[in-house]
């Protein structure tokens, strides 16, 4: 959906569902204790109000039911930061919440090695991070890289296929 329908759906109840999701999904993967960081979606975090709403109203509230039910939830982080803190290991995972913000920073890190991996199924199933490229099938232009990433995501995460079929089973 379009950004602006995605932030119109935005509520405290969906933010909440999407960190118990995000967080089994980690413990799925063998993450014990998982940091969850959630991204702010306005610009420097909302501040405070002056830059939208959506933090106060539903991210907010959201992080702290998280914490007061006893996970490592913080946020809203801002955007513009959270990916480098997860990515320097002060989080086991960020929780984004349209396709692009969580998109940009993981392909701009490794376009050919981000992959998706489907939680919530009682499968393992990875995919590579992009589109069909209908617009160059045919052409001798495609590249394998994602594909292989994938491939190679699906072989280092199948130890954690017996937990998959319990947890989605």
């Amino acid at each position: 959906m379009a950004l602006r329908k995605a932030l119109d759906q935005l509520t405290a109840e969906r933010v909440r569902r999407s960190i118990d999701e995000a967080v089994t999904a980690l413990r799925v993967f063998g993450t014990d204790r998982p940091r969850l960081a959630v991204a702010a979606v306005n610009p420097h975090g909302g501040e405070n109000g002056a830059f939208g709403d959506e933090e106060i109203e539903h991210i907010a509230p959201a992080c702290e039911t998280a914490r007061a039910d006893g996970l490592e939830v913080t946020g809203p982080v801002p955007a513009d930061s959270v990916f480098h803190q997860g990515l320097t290991g002060r989080y086991d995972g960020v929780l984004s919440h349209f396709h692009d913000q969580g998109h940009i920073p993981a392909k701009t890190y490794d376009f050919d090695g981000t992959i998706s991996v489907t939680a919530g199924l009682p499968i393992l199933r990875t995919s590579v991070d992009h589109g069909t490229a209908f617009d160059i099938a045919g052409t001798g232009r495609a590249d394998h890289a994602t594909m292989r990433s994938a491939y190679r995501a699906a072989v280092d995460y199948s130890p954690f296929a017996q937990a998959i079929r319990a947890t989605y089973g």
